[in-house]
């Protein structure tokens, strides 16, 4: 037997006593176990039994949270039932007064007119037949009864005439149509005949004209990006330290073409004769300046597709009867009589603004604004706005473009704004 194995009475020789509890000293008992301690054999499917219970808890709550996420989302786009009701009904309201075009019923007659060679209404364009522009000439024995000369039509007359009829055609039938995904295709209709390239420009900078310009000394900043946009032709000369002196494209209204086209060779180059030229329309009989006038010019002159600018009319109206009936508490009904709806128009500087959002990756704007100690305009004495636009609307509009996109209406939800910011002058 063992050293270390205990004794017991019947290893002393002595009858074991019957009433006493043997004590259970099995020898293997003093050594240490090979098989698992009782405890560790307790805690062990313990320990799995909680694992498999975290584990299906983790589950099931990841799952909740996904059902959760996807009802949040839900519940963030379609809003609860009691504001989506309220936003929806304002909302769809505005939607269908600046939808409508007070204008339209006018512009349309006024097209068929033309289209039909009357221009009994047109101003100075009634006298289109024998505009020295279109190389009439003279036959000195042809004389009326009121000894008035009369002008007999050369052949270059009538190849400007089908010329402008081709082209109002064109864009009148453009014009009935409103096409939400327009802003994507800037890209071909500008971008593509500027540079024969369908890249966006990486930067752009809409130079406006407003007089708080003056004394900013941002020239050198305008300049340092790769696509310049001014308005309206406003000169540069003697005011580039503040204004910039590079050019990529003459943004004009048709208003702008339309004197132009009074000067002999329709010059209306102030930038130079390489700077190319994108205009609106804002009277269709202005397509008899565009026709006369393109045949001269050397760069591109480009008019813009009637969808983006009715695209244009639409979102600024929208924040002009937003900002009405928030200020006035009137109905929108009213709005047509404070605002002349029938003459009512964005700004070039808008329409200048949204051109670039559309072909640029970064858009900065400067010169957009007001001040009580700034001129109107920084390159002439005008004081006074024009009561066609609602430059108010407008601000609100490139507001909405820098910090709240989502918010503005009519653009398709596939067209991604770039970044732009609006370089402010502080008046001291």
């Amino acid at each position: 037997m063992s050293k270390n194995t205990p004794k017991t009475e019947e290893d002393n020789g002595s009858d074991p006593d019957p009433t006493k509890i043997k004590p259970y000293t099995w020898p293997s008992l003093a050594k240490p176990m090979k098989l698992p301690h009782p405890q560790k054999r307790s805690v062990r499917p313990l320990f799995s039994i909680l694992l498999l219970i975290v584990f299906a808890a983790t589950v099931s709550f990841r799952a909740v949270l996904r059902r959760a996420d996807v009802n949040l989302s839900l519940s963030l786009s379609a809003w609860s039932p009691q504001r989506k009701t309220h936003v929806l009904s304002f909302n769809s309201t505005l939607l269908k007064y600046a939808s409508v075009d007070i204008s339209e019923p006018r512009a349309k007659q006024e097209i068929e007119q033309l289209l039909e060679g009357n221009f009994a209404s047109q101003g100075r364009y009634r006298t289109f037949a024998t505009w020295r522009r279109f190389d009439t000439h003279l036959d000195l024995r042809a004389r009326s009864s009121n000894s008035i000369q009369a002008l007999l039509r050369s052949p270059r007359f009538y190849r400007y005439w089908l010329q402008f009829r081709t082209v109002l055609h064109d864009w009148a039938r453009k014009k009935t149509s409103f096409d939400p995904e327009i802003m994507s295709d800037l890209i071909r209709s500008v971008k593509l005949p500027l540079t024969n390239n369908s890249k966006r420009y990486s930067s752009c900078a809409v130079v406006g004209n407003s007089g708080i310009l003056l004394k900013s000394e941002f020239g050198k900043l305008i300049d340092s990006h790769e696509f310049v946009v001014r308005l309206n032709n406003a000169r540069t000369t003697g005011f580039e330290r503040n204004v910039g002196s590079k050019t990529s494209v003459s943004f004009v209204n048709s208003n702008i073409l339309h004197f132009c086209a009074r000067r002999e060779g329709c010059f209306c180059h102030p930038y130079g004769v390489d700077v190319p030229i994108v205009m609106y329309i804002c009277q269709p009989v202005h397509f008899v300046d565009y026709t006369v006038c393109n045949s001269t010019h050397k760069a591109a002159l480009i008019v813009t597709d009637p969808r983006f600018d009715a695209l244009c009319g639409r979102i600024v109206k929208y924040y002009s009867l937003k900002r009405f009936a928030e200020e006035t508490g009137k109905s929108l009904d009213d709005w047509g009589v404070a605002r002349d709806g029938a003459n009512f128009h964005y700004s070039s500087g808008m329409q200048a603004v949204m051109l670039a959002l559309g072909v640029c990756d970064k858009v900065s704007v400067f010169g957009f604004g007001k001040s009580g100690l700034a001129k109107h305009h920084y390159h002439t004495n005008q004081k006074a706005e024009l009561g066609l636009h609602d430059y108010e609307a407008e601000y609100a509009f490139y507001q909405d473009v820098i910090e709240r996109p989502w918010k503005i209406p009519f653009i398709s939800s596939k067209f991604k704004f770039p970044p732009m910011v609006q370089i402010v002058v502080f008046m001291l």
